[in-house]
């Protein structure tokens, strides 16, 4: 029983530790890869956010409150797709970031992202949607915002992300944005802790290269 609570108990780690590393290389690559590039298809970014305790839809709503807690990170995304007749592009988006306030800590995620650009008003200003609902997301510790009842926590869970861009259309590789990132459980497929994850309204900047 012991050799299979061990076993158990390794497996865990070392799925954890996959997905960290799996995560970090993959955000090193997005970082890097972005100097060589030159036709547009990569952006690096940083963003700023506070904690608030509310899933994305009730922040929509007005129904949030803010709490002391922080997010720095930095951002980069690759062009996967772009459809011919449509304003629609695929992207992989990933984030590297680091919390601060109830407690320290860092996250690294990753998220297929799709950007539609085909709001009306571009040659004032240019606004894109973008949307990750199913991403992957790993932070070091369990943040105390993110236990349950019985004080249990993952560290592994959903990352999910919307975000209005806008850029003008003199300068359109400089690009200004709001993004709400948030963590969860997808109505607990990944635990049934209780938790709700946690959720960051950001304001943050990106260069397309």
């Amino acid at each position: 029983m012991k050799a299979l609570l061990f076993f158990a108990d390794w497996r865990g780690q070392m799925k954890k530790a996959l997905t960290h590393r799996l995560g970090l290389a993959l955000l090193t690559g997005l970082l890097v890869m972005p100097v060589c590039a030159k036709d547009g298809d990569w952006t690096m970014g940083v963003y700023a956010g506070q904690y608030h305790n509310q899933e994305p839809a009730s922040f929509l709503a007005g129904r949030s409150e803010f709490k002391n807690h922080y997010i720095l990170a930095v951002t980069a995304s690759k062009r996967l797709w772009r459809a011919e007749n449509w304003p629609l592009e695929l992207e992989l988006d990933a984030m590297l970031g680091q919390q601060w306030g109830q407690a320290t800590l860092s996250e690294v995620a990753v998220a297929p992202v799709l950007r539609w650009s085909g709001l009306p008003g571009r040659d004032t200003l240019a606004v894109d949607v973008r949307a990750g609902p199913l991403g992957i997301s790993y932070t070091n510790i369990i943040s105390p915002l993110e236990r349950g009842v019985n004080d249990q926590g993952s560290r592994t869970l959903n990352f999910l992300m919307l975000e209005l861009t806008a850029s003008a259309p003199k300068n359109p590789k400089s690009e200004w944005f709001a993004r709400l990132h948030h963590r969860c459980t997808i109505y607990d497929l990944m635990n049934n802790y209780g938790a709700n994850g946690e959720d960051f309204f950001a304001l943050g900047w990106r260069r397309r290269f």
